[in-house]
């Protein structure tokens, strides 16, 4: 059984870190390998994790990464980037204390910090790969670098989705799609209410207020729509300095006399969701994945999701939801005509979604972790330095989806 040390470098509870918690409890929970959570600062996330039995470190350093952002300027990077260096030597040290065979790199920060405790542990480095590195979401220059970065020291990728596989330059390195996948409850259904009339729809849309994720191309949509929803829930809180957004969305709300709640930050959105009808993703880049999309349709909600991307790898257009181009509202506004007003149609679609649903079981996607790390630590041997023009299996995915 594989001891594998999984690396973030935040403790803030955003979509990487909870599909991270949800593979570690699976992997545990399936005893299929030995998992130990390191992060480099206090928060939530560490507490989380503790809470489903998961052994749990805290690398504390005076840096503070959330201050090295695409933004910075050239000293401010270089800086950051020499602070991350400093840590992962640091966080080496903990790594051979601990005896892991592999070292899981939850991010791009903790990949350049990755880089340096691998090395010092003697043990090979993966790259979960949770986000796009594509021009449109990074900028030229550092999605350049991000993925020379990964080929020339990550041994190995896991990518939460074919489209995310497509934006690295894995080369001959072993990489795997292995979906972030969600924690199914057989029970969802006996909380779910039948779809309402038309007059009375509530629609939902869950994740952080941010201009990427197009809660304002929905409302503007919503406010065009024959028949406006009788409720609309914005299930997400705000994080890095996105405030601003969440006042623009109120006024726009109140400009468009839509009858819109914010509820904020929830630990758990499934409450909201087995209230809504439907679930709207409405990203207006092409998401990595779009785990909230697999957890509106096992809530049994009438999906509308945005494309390409990720959601297109879980919704088949017209069977378990509507796929719309991300940023169209005029196509948002004919997908919300179409289901407001069809109860029946979002009744087909919700039970067709909640089959489709079981597919991204995370305990699933935990089989697949284990399976790659292991032949991965067995290839590199105990010190872990893989010959990199050594031939490996490029791609497997999840052969439950």
């Amino acid at each position: 059984m594989t001891k594998a040390l999984f690396l973030a470098h935040t403790a803030a509870p955003s979509g990487a870190e909870l599909a991270t918690l949800r593979l570690l409890s699976a992997l545990r929970e399936l005893g299929r390998a030995e998992v130990t959570a390191i992060f480099t600062e206090d928060g939530p996330m560490v507490e989380r994790m503790r809470a489903r039995g998961i052994e749990t470190c805290v690398q504390r350093s005076g840096f503070d990464s959330r201050a090295m952002t695409i933004g910075s300027g050239p000293v401010r990077l270089l800086a950051g980037f020499l602070a991350l260096l400093r840590l992962g030597w640091a966080i080496g040290a903990t790594a051979k204390r601990l005896h892991a065979e592999v070292l899981v790199a939850e991010s791009s920060k903790a990949l350049v910090m990755g880089a340096v405790a691998a090395r010092r542990a003697g043990i090979p480095l993966v790259w979960q790969v949770h986000d796009r590195i594509a021009v449109d979401y990074f900028g030229r220059v550092p999605a350049l670098v991000l993925q020379t970065l990964g080929r020339l020291i990550a041994r190995g990728y896991i990518a939460n989705s074919k489209t995310t596989l497509a934006t690295l330059r894995t080369g001959r390195r072993p990489a795997i799609v292995a979906y972030p996948g969600v924690e199914l409850h057989a029970d969802t259904a006996a909380h779910r209410a039948d779809q309402r009339v038309p007059e009375e729809t509530v629609v939902a849309v869950v994740g952080r207020l941010s201009p990427w994720k197009g809660q304002d191309v929905l409302l503007r949509a919503a406010a065009a729509a024959t028949v406006r929803p009788h409720r609309i829930l914005l299930i997400g809180g705000t994080f890095f300095d996105e405030e601003p957004y969440r006042a623009e969305l109120e006024q726009l709300a109140r400009d468009l006399a839509l009858p819109v709640t914010f509820t904020g930050h929830v630990d758990d959105p499934n409450p909201h969701l087995h209230d809504a009808d439907i679930l709207v993703h409405c990203s207006v880049l092409p998401e990595p994945f779009g785990q909230v999309v697999v957890e509106g349709m096992h809530a049994g909600c009438a999906v509308i999701a945005a494309g390409p991307g990720g959601p297109a790898e879980i919704v088949e257009h017209g069977v378990s939801g509507l796929l719309v181009d991300g940023g169209d509202e005029r196509q948002l506004t004919d997908a919300l005509d179409t289901l407001i007003a069809d109860r029946a149609l979002r009744t087909r679609l919700s039970a067709a979604g909640r089959s489709r649903a079981e597919h991204f079981d995370i305990g699933a996607s935990a089989h697949t972790v284990a399976d790659f790390l292991d032949t991965l630590t067995r290839r590199t041997g105990a010190v872990g330095h893989q010959n990199p023009d050594e031939r490996t299996p490029r791609v497997e995915r999840n052969p439950h989806v």
